[in-house]
Protein backbone atom coordinates (compact mmCIF):
# COMPACT_ATOMS: atom_id res chain seq x y z
CA UNK A 1 0.00 0.00 0.00
CA UNK A 2 2.98 2.30 0.49
CA UNK A 3 3.64 2.60 -3.25
CA UNK A 4 0.10 3.53 -4.23
CA UNK A 5 -0.13 5.98 -1.33
CA UNK A 6 3.06 7.67 -2.53
CA UNK A 7 1.75 7.62 -6.11
CA UNK A 8 -1.41 9.39 -4.94
CA UNK A 9 0.64 11.96 -3.01
CA UNK A 10 2.77 12.57 -6.13
CA UNK A 11 -0.34 12.94 -8.32
CA UNK A 12 -2.12 15.29 -5.93
CA UNK A 13 1.00 17.39 -5.40
CA UNK A 14 1.58 17.66 -9.14
CA UNK A 15 -1.97 18.77 -9.92
CA UNK A 16 -2.91 20.75 -6.82
CA UNK A 17 0.41 22.45 -6.07
CA UNK A 18 2.65 22.42 -9.17
CA UNK A 19 -0.30 23.22 -11.47
CA UNK A 20 -1.77 25.49 -8.80
CA UNK A 21 0.17 27.97 -6.64
CA UNK A 22 3.54 27.17 -8.28
CA UNK A 23 2.37 27.34 -11.89
CA UNK A 24 2.88 31.08 -12.41
CA UNK A 25 6.41 31.02 -11.01
CA UNK A 26 7.39 27.93 -13.03
CA UNK A 27 5.91 29.31 -16.26
CA UNK A 28 7.90 32.51 -15.65
CA UNK A 29 11.08 30.48 -15.30
CA UNK A 30 10.51 27.91 -18.06
CA UNK A 31 7.97 29.41 -20.44
CA UNK A 32 4.43 28.16 -21.12
CA UNK A 33 5.20 25.43 -23.65
CA UNK A 34 8.18 23.90 -21.79
CA UNK A 35 6.12 23.91 -18.59
CA UNK A 36 3.20 22.12 -20.28
CA UNK A 37 5.59 19.60 -21.83
CA UNK A 38 7.28 18.79 -18.52
CA UNK A 39 3.96 18.73 -16.69
CA UNK A 40 2.51 16.31 -19.27
CA UNK A 41 5.56 14.06 -18.95
CA UNK A 42 5.26 13.92 -15.17
CA UNK A 43 1.51 13.29 -15.49
CA UNK A 44 2.21 10.29 -17.72
CA UNK A 45 4.78 9.03 -15.22
CA UNK A 46 2.18 9.47 -12.48
CA UNK A 47 -0.35 7.35 -14.40
CA UNK A 48 2.27 4.62 -15.01
CA UNK A 49 3.20 4.66 -11.32
CA UNK A 50 -0.48 4.36 -10.40
CA UNK A 51 -0.97 1.35 -12.70
CA UNK A 52 2.02 -0.61 -11.36
CA UNK A 53 1.30 0.32 -7.74
CA UNK A 54 -2.36 -0.67 -8.10
CA UNK A 55 -1.48 -4.04 -9.61
CA UNK A 56 0.99 -4.71 -6.78
CA UNK A 57 -1.35 -3.61 -3.97
CA UNK A 58 -2.94 -6.35 -1.85
CA UNK A 59 -6.57 -7.17 -2.62
CA UNK A 60 -8.58 -6.45 0.52
CA UNK A 61 -12.22 -5.69 -0.38
CA UNK A 62 -14.06 -3.50 2.10
CA UNK A 63 -17.51 -4.43 0.78
CA UNK A 64 -19.23 -6.98 -1.43
CA UNK A 65 -19.72 -6.36 -5.14
CA UNK A 66 -23.24 -5.29 -6.13
CA UNK A 67 -24.07 -6.46 -9.70
CA UNK A 68 -26.46 -3.54 -10.30
CA UNK A 69 -23.59 -1.13 -9.68
CA UNK A 70 -21.60 -2.96 -12.32
CA UNK A 71 -24.21 -2.19 -14.97
CA UNK A 72 -24.30 1.43 -13.81
CA UNK A 73 -20.50 1.58 -13.99
CA UNK A 74 -20.51 0.33 -17.59
CA UNK A 75 -23.00 3.04 -18.53
CA UNK A 76 -20.95 5.73 -16.81
CA UNK A 77 -17.75 4.59 -18.51
CA UNK A 78 -19.33 4.68 -21.96
CA UNK A 79 -20.64 8.17 -21.21
CA UNK A 80 -17.11 9.08 -20.08
CA UNK A 81 -15.66 7.92 -23.42
CA UNK A 82 -18.38 9.83 -25.29
CA UNK A 83 -17.77 13.07 -23.37
CA UNK A 84 -14.01 12.80 -23.74
CA UNK A 85 -14.19 12.08 -27.47
CA UNK A 86 -16.70 14.83 -28.28
CA UNK A 87 -14.83 17.22 -25.96
CA UNK A 88 -11.80 17.11 -28.24
CA UNK A 89 -13.63 19.28 -30.77
CA UNK A 90 -12.69 22.84 -31.66
CA UNK A 91 -15.79 24.28 -29.97
CA UNK A 92 -14.58 23.41 -26.47
CA UNK A 93 -13.09 26.55 -24.85
CA UNK A 94 -11.84 24.70 -21.75
CA UNK A 95 -9.02 22.92 -23.57
CA UNK A 96 -5.44 24.21 -23.58
CA UNK A 97 -5.93 25.71 -27.05
CA UNK A 98 -6.79 29.37 -27.57
CA UNK A 99 -10.52 29.93 -27.17
CA UNK A 100 -12.42 30.21 -30.45
CA UNK A 101 -14.79 33.17 -30.78
CA UNK A 102 -17.85 33.40 -33.04
CA UNK A 103 -19.47 36.82 -33.35
CA UNK A 104 -17.13 37.94 -30.56
CA UNK A 105 -18.64 35.34 -28.20
CA UNK A 106 -17.60 31.98 -26.82
CA UNK A 107 -20.00 29.64 -28.62
CA UNK A 108 -22.30 27.41 -26.59
CA UNK A 109 -22.37 24.48 -28.97
CA UNK A 110 -22.64 20.70 -28.90
CA UNK A 111 -21.08 19.11 -25.84
CA UNK A 112 -20.64 22.45 -24.05
CA UNK A 113 -24.42 22.59 -23.74
CA UNK A 114 -24.11 19.43 -21.62
CA UNK A 115 -21.01 20.49 -19.70
CA UNK A 116 -18.30 23.06 -20.30
CA UNK A 117 -15.72 20.56 -19.03
CA UNK A 118 -16.43 17.44 -21.13
CA UNK A 119 -13.01 15.85 -20.86
CA UNK A 120 -12.64 16.40 -17.13
CA UNK A 121 -16.22 15.25 -16.59
CA UNK A 122 -15.40 12.16 -18.61
CA UNK A 123 -12.44 11.31 -16.39
CA UNK A 124 -14.56 12.05 -13.31
CA UNK A 125 -17.27 9.64 -14.46
CA UNK A 126 -14.60 7.03 -15.21
CA UNK A 127 -13.19 7.39 -11.69
CA UNK A 128 -16.65 7.28 -10.08
CA UNK A 129 -17.53 4.14 -12.05
CA UNK A 130 -14.41 2.38 -10.81
CA UNK A 131 -15.09 3.47 -7.24
CA UNK A 132 -18.57 1.94 -7.50
CA UNK A 133 -17.25 -1.53 -8.33
CA UNK A 134 -13.91 -1.54 -6.52
CA UNK A 135 -14.36 -1.35 -2.77
CA UNK A 136 -10.73 -2.08 -1.89
CA UNK A 137 -8.36 0.48 -0.30
CA UNK A 138 -6.05 0.68 -3.32
CA UNK A 139 -8.98 1.65 -5.58
CA UNK A 140 -10.21 4.23 -3.10
CA UNK A 141 -6.76 5.81 -3.02
CA UNK A 142 -6.09 5.82 -6.77
CA UNK A 143 -9.51 6.65 -8.19
CA UNK A 144 -10.23 8.99 -5.30
CA UNK A 145 -7.06 10.97 -6.08
CA UNK A 146 -7.99 11.14 -9.77
CA UNK A 147 -11.49 12.35 -8.92
CA UNK A 148 -10.17 15.07 -6.60
CA UNK A 149 -7.85 16.45 -9.28
CA UNK A 150 -10.47 16.45 -12.04
CA UNK A 151 -13.02 18.30 -9.89
CA UNK A 152 -10.33 20.76 -8.78
CA UNK A 153 -9.31 21.15 -12.42
CA UNK A 154 -12.79 22.33 -13.40
CA UNK A 155 -12.76 24.99 -10.70
CA UNK A 156 -9.21 26.02 -11.59
CA UNK A 157 -9.93 26.32 -15.33
CA UNK A 158 -13.04 28.41 -14.66
CA UNK A 159 -11.02 30.76 -12.49
CA UNK A 160 -8.21 31.12 -15.05
CA UNK A 161 -10.57 31.63 -18.01
CA UNK A 162 -12.54 34.26 -16.09
CA UNK A 163 -9.33 36.11 -15.28
CA UNK A 164 -8.22 36.11 -18.93
CA UNK A 165 -11.54 36.48 -20.77
CA UNK A 166 -13.60 38.50 -18.30
CA UNK A 167 -17.12 39.20 -19.56
CA UNK A 168 -16.78 36.75 -22.46
CA UNK A 169 -16.30 33.94 -19.98
CA UNK A 170 -19.06 35.17 -17.65
CA UNK A 171 -21.56 35.11 -20.54
CA UNK A 172 -20.44 31.62 -21.54
CA UNK A 173 -20.52 30.30 -17.96
CA UNK A 174 -24.03 31.69 -17.45
CA UNK A 175 -25.30 29.38 -20.23
CA UNK A 176 -23.27 26.29 -19.30
CA UNK A 177 -22.46 24.18 -16.26
CA UNK A 178 -19.75 22.04 -14.74
CA UNK A 179 -22.23 19.33 -13.74
CA UNK A 180 -23.47 17.50 -16.85
CA UNK A 181 -26.97 18.54 -18.01
CA UNK A 182 -27.40 21.04 -15.14
CA UNK A 183 -27.63 24.07 -17.47
CA UNK A 184 -30.11 22.22 -19.70
CA UNK A 185 -32.31 21.21 -16.77
CA UNK A 186 -32.17 24.78 -15.43
CA UNK A 187 -33.32 26.16 -18.80
CA UNK A 188 -30.14 28.17 -19.41
CA UNK A 189 -29.53 26.34 -22.70
CA UNK A 190 -31.07 23.48 -24.67
CA UNK A 191 -29.81 20.15 -25.96
CA UNK A 192 -29.22 20.16 -29.73
CA UNK A 193 -28.56 16.67 -31.06
CA UNK A 194 -27.93 18.09 -34.54
CA UNK A 195 -24.73 19.70 -33.25
CA UNK A 196 -23.15 16.30 -32.63
CA UNK A 197 -21.47 14.21 -35.30
CA UNK A 198 -22.07 10.51 -35.94
CA UNK A 199 -18.34 9.85 -36.29
CA UNK A 200 -17.75 11.15 -32.76
CA UNK A 201 -20.24 8.68 -31.32
CA UNK A 202 -18.79 5.89 -33.48
CA UNK A 203 -15.28 6.71 -32.29
CA UNK A 204 -16.44 6.60 -28.66
CA UNK A 205 -18.00 3.15 -29.26
CA UNK A 206 -14.79 1.85 -30.87
CA UNK A 207 -12.59 3.21 -28.08
CA UNK A 208 -14.92 1.84 -25.40
CA UNK A 209 -14.93 -1.62 -26.99
CA UNK A 210 -11.17 -1.54 -27.56
CA UNK A 211 -10.35 -0.55 -23.99
CA UNK A 212 -12.82 -3.14 -22.67
CA UNK A 213 -11.05 -5.83 -24.68
CA UNK A 214 -7.57 -4.61 -23.73
CA UNK A 215 -8.60 -4.42 -20.06
CA UNK A 216 -9.25 -8.16 -20.12
CA UNK A 217 -5.87 -8.82 -21.77
CA UNK A 218 -3.58 -6.84 -19.44
CA UNK A 219 -5.62 -7.32 -16.27
CA UNK A 220 -8.78 -8.87 -14.87
CA UNK A 221 -11.81 -8.79 -17.14
CA UNK A 222 -14.11 -5.87 -16.16
CA UNK A 223 -17.06 -8.21 -16.69
CA UNK A 224 -16.44 -9.59 -13.19
CA UNK A 225 -18.32 -6.54 -11.84
CA UNK A 226 -21.54 -7.89 -13.40
CA UNK A 227 -21.50 -11.13 -11.40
Amino acid sequence: MASITLAAAFWLGLHLIVAGPLRGRLVGMLGERPFLGIFSLFSILGVVWFVFAYRAAPWAPLRATVPALGYLAFGLIFLAFLMTTVGMGAMNPTTTRRSRLIDNKLPVYGITRVTRHPRLCGVSLWAIAHLLVNGNPAALIMFGALLVTTVNGMVSIDRKRRRVLGGLWDAFAAQTSRLPFAAILAGRTRFEISEFRIWQVALAVVLFAGVLWLHGIVGPSPLWALH
